[in-house]
């Protein structure tokens, strides 16, 4: 079992930054990919980025290229999302999760392990 936990959201001014932080704990982090996706409200939960145990793969997704960057610190457990330029549309409860090698990493149903959530809302 692996447990996550998710920080670092907030409210944030439109064109401002946040950077999240999930921590991994539980059995090993070894050879998980993880992955961050969103939802907002009355929305489905949908893909923003996701990263590779060795962090050689990174895949975003469009709307966010260019302004958000995934990274992981596989010393500390640990995996990051800086955002920056936020934009109103922004605004969701962000996810991080972790996924055994061998699925697709845009797919929430490939994931094994998910964290509670970190609300991020961005103002006009």
């Amino acid at each position: 079992q692996v447990q996550l936990v998710e920080s670092g959201g907030g409210l944030v001014q439109a064109g401002g930054s946040l950077r999240l932080s999930c921590a991994a704990s539980g059995r090993t982090f070894s050879g998980y990919a993880m992955g961050w996706f969103r939802q907002a409200p009355g929305k489905e939960r949908v893909f923003v980025a996701a990263i590779s145990w060795s962090g050689g793969n990174i895949y975003y997704r469009d709307y966010v290229k260019g302004r958000f960057t995934i990274s992981r610190d596989n010393a500390k457990n640990t995996v990051y999302l800086q955002m920056n330029s936020l934009k109103p549309e922004d605004t969701a409860v962000y996810y991080c999760a972790a996924e055994r090698p061998g699925g697709s990493l845009y797919n929430p149903g490939e994931y094994d392990y998910w964290g509670q959530g970190t609300q991020v809302t961005v103002s006009s």
